[in-house]
């Protein structure tokens, strides 16, 4: 399917603008699960100003969503309606700043925001090197591994909002908590700025690689896979639930279980994005049947079905029939 092309319209009302549009770009090439229909418009601003310029001219009946790195997302078949903003290049930049702190872009990718600290001396941040994705990301989830969480180290965020305005957020005004960030989901992060502590550089990198030879160890990172799927509910693990539910390495179209770390839902076989979805769906079901617990969903779920197909829970229902 394909959206009607609003690069005519964008072009009339922003003259100015610098960043790159593209019209019905398929999100499938962009993000870790590879799969997903067309954005209606791609938009990669500039810089931060360029991101704020096209905000304030976007019509507010266009709804817009932002991606990273696209590792901890599932677009759906049918696309995602409005505009889908990719953050680039101009939101890359790493500064060491005095106090043992790093200022970053938000689409750093959290290993390189871990690697820059240890090579600045400043630790505190290795446990980035476990997080896939990007530092957007990492503000929008509260991301954390290993024991630490994103909310530990953040002083501030900037981010725009719908009408273009930039703000600057100190720690508390993100209302951070488990997987969560409480600032409104149409604000776009640009940037943050982290508080380490003095460290050798040797000793963090071999912390990061103590990180990393456990990730490579226990999850299927080579895989076409979006991380953790669910959010760990309160005293217990998320794996652990799924795996006593009899889902490890349960299979719906193209996607599975992994059979590594059943937290991790994988497209191996050309999946579709309700392939992945209705098996997320279905070990939700079959959990709660197990256990009496619920698992949400860690994992961001964009845009529209084929036409006439229902998602969500309604999934399993659709399989049963």
């Amino acid at each position: 399917m394909s959206y009607p092309d609003l690069r005519p319209e964008i072009a009339d009302c922003m003259p100015q603008l610098r960043g790159r549009v593209i019209a019905n770009a398929m999100l499938a090439d962009i993000t870790w699960f590879r799969v997903g229909g067309p954005a209606q418009l791609l938009f990669t601003p500039a810089d931060e100003a360029d991101l704020a310029y096209f905000l304030a001219h976007l019509r507010h009946d266009i709804p817009v969503v932002v991606i990273g790195l696209g590792s901890n997302l599932l677009a759906r078949d049918g696309g995602v309606p409005g505009v889908v903003v990719r953050l680039g290049r101009g939101f890359s930049r790493i500064d060491v700043e005095a106090g043992h702190r790093l200022r970053a872009g938000s689409v750093v990718p959290d290993a390189k925001l871990a690697r820059a600290a240890a090579d600045a001396g400043i630790a505190g941040l290795a446990f980035y090197r476990g997080v896939p994705g990007s530092v957007g990301g990492a503000l929008r989830m509260n991301a954390g591994a290993h024991g630490r969480e994103t909310r530990e180290v953040l002083v501030e965020a900037r981010a725009v909002d719908r009408n273009g305005a930039v703000h600057v957020l100190p720690l508390e005004a993100m209302q951070l908590t488990y997987r969560h960030c409480g600032v409104a989901d149409d604000w776009i992060f640009t940037e943050a700025l982290f508080q380490g502590s003095p460290g050798e550089p040797a000793a963090i990198l071999e912390q990061m690689e103590q990180v990393a030879e456990y990730r490579e160890a226990n999850q299927p990172i080579k895989e076409r896979t979006g991380g953790s799927t669910f959010k760990n509910p309160p005293g217990s693990s998320a794996w652990k639930l799924i795996d006593q539910a009899g889902c490890r390495g349960l299979r719906v179209g193209g996607a599975k279980v992994s059979q590594m770390h059943c937290n991790f839902l994988i497209n191996d076989r050309d999946a579709t994005a309700e392939d992945i979805e209705r098996l997320g769906e279905t070990v939700r079901a079959r959990v709660r049947e197990t256990s009496g617990v619920t698992l949400q969903w860690e994992i961001i779920r964009l845009g529209l079905p084929k036409a006439g197909q229902p998602t969500g829970e309604a999934l399993v229902e659709a399989l049963a029939q």
